[in-house]
């Protein structure tokens, strides 16, 4: 996706930013703003012997790898750099330098001593980066005939994403299937129709969410485009421990999911259910039996009626107050009436929705009264 801003060009894919000027005078320089997995360099000004030659190149989308940079080049930051790939060379983004490389390195299981990191070229020149460009200009093109290929021929896949490499001799088709799909006739038509090296590589829902990134009902990035590597199952258990309404449509992420974030708070849910009471049947009362209706979790405060099927004049008790009920139900007897215990004292309105707010007509009635007050001057 690119944004135009003024002679602006931000490529959001890949996390650069075009400058002004026609051909080899345009400037390509790198925009944090724009990076899917940034990561914040809390280290920048450090200097480390062991990870100097070590930097974290991005590519497209969430696509990241550690580069040994063995020319001994003098290397930043932001740098446009020719790496080596599998077949032919590929161009990326330096986006980090220095012993923050080394916790990259650690977070992804990698061990220098035996690990056999691909070299870092040079920086990009002009030709490289012209080269570059028309090879990303060919994606989308390439990504919606990919499509039209993959339904005429009847396979039961989706192709989510293509990315060409740097110098324009492969490209990587992401796509998502269910089953096992044989796609060695979908190769061949690939290769003679966009004459260049294909790799087919099988992603998941919430990957696919992740490389195309978005917004969600929070207003804020995508957890997995904007730091989330590693997806954990996300089960119903962890919504229901949360008392949360089990709506698919609002559970489900972007990626038609469980939304990642329902496992964020649920250990602590689950730690403050175990200090609540459990009740299972009616509270006995001198004035009848009281049904319990809802659950503040993390207040510890439960919520109570004396009709089951009905949640109006519901009588909020505390915990330690059910414990006590609970315990005299134990030996038999009946408690006192939750009315009696001065339980609907307590506060049950801890906000204000729009509605019961002041009507927003009030700015024109502090206008009138102004006008009052100059007349009467």
């Amino acid at each position: 996706m690119s944004i135009m801003d003024n002679d602006k060009i931000y490529d959001c894919l890949r996390g650069c930013q075009t400058g002004g000027g026609m051909g080899d005078s345009k400037s390509y320089t790198y925009n944090p703003g724009c990076c899917k997995l940034a990561v914040f360099n809390w280290l920048e000004g450090f200097v480390q012997q062991e990870t100097e030659l070590y930097f974290e190149v991005r590519f497209k989308n969430t696509r990241k790898g550690i580069f040994k940079n063995e020319s001994e080049q003098n290397l930043k930051t932001g740098d446009i750099v020719v790496v080596e790939a599998q077949n032919g060379c590929d161009v990326g983004i330096i986006t980090i330098a220095g012993p923050m490389v080394a916790r990259q390195m650690l977070r992804n299981n990698i061990d220098p001593s035996g690990y056999e990191f691909k070299k870092i070229y040079r920086k990009a020149r002009p030709a490289d980066i012209e080269k570059w460009q028309h090879a990303i200009a060919r994606e989308h093109k390439t990504m919606i005939r990919a499509r039209q290929i993959a339904a005429d021929l009847a396979l039961d896949m989706k192709i989510g994403d293509v990315e060409f490499q740097g110098d324009g001799s492969k490209a990587i088709f992401y796509y998502i299937a269910d089953e096992r799909v044989d796609f060695r006739q979908l190769i061949k038509v690939f290769a003679e129709e966009f004459k260049i090296r294909i790799e087919m590589k099988q992603i998941g829902a919430r990957q696919e969410a992740g490389l195309i990134g978005g917004l969600g009902v929070c207003g804020q990035a995508l957890c997995c485009s904007r730091y989330m590597n590693v997806f954990k199952s996300i089960t119903t258990q962890a919504a229901r421990c949360q008392d949360l309404s089990l709506n698919p449509q609002k559970l489900a992420g972007q990626c038609g999911k469980l939304k990642c974030c329902i496992n964020y708070e649920a250990a602590v849910y689950r730690d403050a259910l175990e200090k609540l009471p459990k009740v299972s049947e009616p509270l006995r009362l001198e004035d009848g039996n009281a049904y319990l209706i809802k659950t503040d979790i993390l207040k510890g405060i439960m919520w109570f009626s004396y009709d089951a099927s009905s949640t109006s004049n519901l009588i909020p008790v505390s915990k330690e107050n059910v414990f006590k009920i609970l315990e005299i139900n134990r030996r038999g007897k009946a408690a006192r009436s939750l009315v009696d215990t001065g339980s609907q004292k307590e506060k049950t309105h801890d906000f204000l929705s729009a509605v019961d707010e002041e009507s927003i007509f009030r700015f024109d009635e502090s206008k009138r009264s102004r006008k009052g007050r100059k007349r009467g001057r």
